[in-house]
């Protein structure tokens, strides 16, 4: 595959001067984009420079930046920066974060975002394009902010994150792409489907329009302990309104209703085995090497545009582990 995307682990697993080494080898095997997110490590915006530092060629995204803990002036100006660092490699990934990482630990109001991101977004596209952005809505009011520096050379794309489709359709309708998450094949043909709908609401196509998939991958020859470790990954994620609700629509309601019953009780190792086999051969790939690339290709042929692959390892040595996943592919 030529367009495959990887997400970076960053601190504790390596250090700075062991990422620009990854980040060198990522750019040297073909892969095209970097991703890098943040919800309560290392952010993304910081990783992006050190990547762009030590790069020619890999392109690179944060995956994602939530609208709510950042203004989208202070977004904009963060994407025109970067595209100056890389210009033409830089997409700027936002997302709608949950209530617990917004209210609890940023303090802010949580408000469900699709039209705080319609606004975001015109406000980012605004500060980008280098004019006056005076702007009256129902979530942001600007007066008179332009861009103290000369707009990036080459535009910066903008990516949506989206789970439910009313998001796919305003990322088809108002983004250059769009990142999804937790899904397998079989759903992707869907969200493609919903994000066209946006397009063509906006009298456009989806020609050029990026349709990326975070998939959670782990190379090994012994799969059951990586299996466990997934598993939990997800149980996580299921405590997580948004994501239960997508899940339960993904056609795994069973699953994600036994393992919520399970953590609410208390029984958090409990909850972990509520998810089924075929939940996370959907959800994930763990096994050998050819086993891996070849269910790769499989989201590839299901539409996306970029599969990204998210290495994960079991506990143990998990640098290695990532190692290994990472230098698989492409």
């Amino acid at each position: 595959m030529r367009d495959l995307g990887v997400s970076l682990p960053f601190v504790p697993t390596f250090s700075a001067t062991e990422l620009a080494e990854v980040v060198r080898e990522v750019e040297a095997r073909g892969y095209r984009t970097a991703w890098m997110g943040e919800a309560a490590g290392t952010d993304a915006v910081t990783v992006m420079a050190l990547i762009a530092a030590q790069t020619t060629r890999l392109e690179m995204a944060t995956g994602v930046l939530p609208i709510q803990t950042r203004t989208p002036i202070v977004l904009g100006m963060t994407a025109a920066t970067l595209g100056h660092a890389a210009p033409g490699r830089f997409s700027l990934g936002l997302g709608v974060s949950s209530r617990a990482i917004v209210e609890q630990w940023n303090g802010l109001p949580f408000v469900r975002g699709l039209a705080q991101m319609r606004e975001a977004v015109q406000i980012i596209r605004g500060v980008l394009s280098g004019e006056r952005v005076n702007f009256e809505g129902q979530f942001y009011t600007i007066r008179n902010f332009r861009l103290g520096i000369p707009p990036p050379p080459r535009p910066v794309r903008i990516v949506l994150a989206a789970l439910g489709d009313d998001m796919l359709r305003l990322a088809g309708e108002i983004a250059d792409g769009v990142l999804l998450n937790w899904i397998g094949p079989k759903t992707v043909p869907h969200a493609i489907a919903e994000a066209a709908e946006g397009a063509k609401r906006a009298g456009r196509t989806l020609d050029g329009f990026e349709v990326g998939a975070f998939v959670r991958t782990c190379v090994t020859d012994t799969p059951e302990p990586a299996r466990q470790a997934l598993a939990r990954d997800i149980t996580a994620y299921t405590t997580v309104e948004a994501y239960a609700n997508y899940f339960r629509a993904s056609g795994f309601a069973e699953d994600i209703d036994a393992a919520n019953a399970a953590w609410k009780a208390g029984d958090r190792a409990g909850a972990v085995t509520k998810l089924s086999p075929r939940l996370l051969d959907q959800l994930g790939v763990v096994g050998p090497e050819a086993f891996c690339r070849e269910r790769l290709a499989a989201f590839a042929r299901a539409g996306l545009t970029m599969p990204v692959v998210v290495p994960f390892a079991p506990e143990g040595d998990r640098r290695a582990s990532l190692l290994r996943t990472i230098r698989t592919f492409p």
